[in-house]
């Protein structure tokens, strides 16, 4: 069999071009049912290129504030691999039309604070092109009237032409301003952008942090859009986001606004001590409007909040709380692991040198109801992280290695990833050609060769 380094390069080296098919894509995509016909602008990330319509792939041709975050701190890594000599798939000689794709992706999200659901009621047109049996999906008119300046970051989604989204969707949901401040800052630190795009970036972030800070303890929808109450990911990464922000503008001679989003900062991981269940021994994911038990308390989501902020929590080592250096953490993704190793089909018997296959929660039945490739990497990921403050960094590389011989078991021969591998048959599943499953295991990668230079 072919070496897990071997299959890591062939695999690393796909995942780029593929994802890379869902940024400024030119896929025209038909919504009969809606009356719809959306053209893709430059700048746009579709959670999936494929143009399916539950047939039985998801519809997934929508840009995601969340997902295009995620993608888009995956293309800041590839365009560091071309700038240290790292092949990936002719990257090296796109590299700046990388660059002018990530320029493309902050205008196209400055130009959706101008959207405006008024316009749409004003506009009587449009409805009369849905069909009869897709009207009872469509938003309210007095849900599109409150959507305008700051209401827009809660959005969850939007057409990828720009366009508001007008079917009945979860939202409010906070967490996508927040990992997009978080990614819009890895790319300011790099120092790579000129005087012009540095300004743009400044300005979409700091428009992300005031949304935040003023709506990021709200009410909203987990990142599965399914409960509305207070997330632990959402809390995690908006922290992440404010303190990282906060000292970024400090340094550059902005104190009142650093001090205030520093001390919302404080106080969101402060909220976040309260997730800890003590008996159960993990973080709680959520805690309902409603005030009763979820039956989704124990949720990967919390893992993912401690991978996408990053191995120092995203606050520059200002606490390792909440990261993949807190004791806690590893105590909840050892329940998670175990609840994943006991429940899935595929996982039953598997090689000592893989690690379980990993879902979304307890119970979960969205198509086969897990495993998710992206929620398997992220697991290796947070052990690749951890590694990277260990007295001996050895037993956690091997423990994310694990992770990725089951990715690689359940990998189709050609590289594609899809949202899910069947949790009985292994058969990828839901959305194909995901393009947060390539991003996660870009940055997963990433992470292992980080903690492998320590070794």
């Amino acid at each position: 069999m072919e070496s897990l380094d071997n299959w890591i390069d062939g695999q690393y080296r796909h995942s780029a071009t593929a994802m890379l098919q869902s940024v400024s894509s030119d896929i025209v995509k038909t919504r009969p049912g809606f009356g719809q016909v959306i053209r893709a602008k430059k700048g746009s990330i579709v959670a999936s290129p494929v143009c399916a319509s539950y047939d039985p792939e998801p519809d997934y041709f929508f840009h995601w504030y969340r997902d295009s975050a995620i993608v888009v701190d995956a293309m800041r890594v590839l365009l560091e691999d071309s700038r240290s000599g790292i092949d990936t798939a002719g990257i090296g000689a796109a590299g700046i039309d990388t660059m002018d794709r990530f320029a493309d992706f902050v205008r196209f999200s400055a130009s959706l604070q101008e959207l405006d659901g008024r316009a749409l009621n004003a506009d009587r047109a449009w409805r009369g092109r849905v069909a009869d049996d897709f009207k009872q999906y469509l938003r309210s008119e007095a849900e599109l009237s409150v959507i305008r300046g700051a209401a827009t970051s809660a959005e969850t989604r939007v057409n990828p032409d720009a366009s508001l989204d007008i079917s009945r969707w979860p939202r409010p949901q906070y967490d996508g301003p927040a990992m997009r401040a978080v990614t819009l800052l890895r790319w300011l630190r790099t120092r790579w952008l000129d005087a012009a795009l540095q300004a743009n970036v400044e300005a979409l972030l700091y428009s992300d942090l005031e949304v935040i800070r003023a709506h990021s303890r709200e009410s909203g929808f987990d990142i599965w859009e399914e409960e509305r109450g207070v997330h632990y990911y959402t809390l995690r990464v908006s922290a992440a986001a404010l303190w990282a922000g906060a000292a970024w503008f400090n340094d550059h001679g902005r104190p009142a606004e650093a001090h205030a989003w520093a001390t919302e900062a404080d106080d969101i991981l402060r909220q976040l001590e309260g997730y800890w269940n003590p008996e159960q021994r993990y973080f709680r994911s959520r805690v309902l409007d409603s005030g009763m038990p979820s039956g989704k308390e124990l949720d990967i989501s919390v893992i993912l909040a401690a991978v996408h902020v990053g191995a120092d929590g995203g606050t520059g080592g200002h606490t390792d709380t909440h990261s993949a250096h807190d004791p806690r953490m590893r105590a909840t993704a050892a329940r998670l692991e175990a609840l994943f190793d006991a429940a899935y089909p595929i996982n039953q018997a598997r090689p000592a040198e893989r690690g379980p296959a990993m879902g979304r929660y307890a119970g979960d039945v969205y198509f086969s109801g897990g495993a998710y490739y992206f929620s398997t990497l992220g697991v290796a990921e947070f052990y690749f992280q951890a590694a990277l403050r260990a007295p001996d960094p050895r037993p956690d590389i091997e423990r994310g290695d694990r992770f990725l011989r089951t990715v690689r078991a359940y990998t189709p021969p050609g590289g594609d990833l899809a949202e899910q591998f069947d949790q009985r048959t292994g058969v990828p599943r839901s959305a194909r050609h995901l393009a947060w499953s390539y991003a996660a295991f870009i940055s997963c990668i990433a992470a292992r060769r980080r903690a492998l230079d320590l070794r």
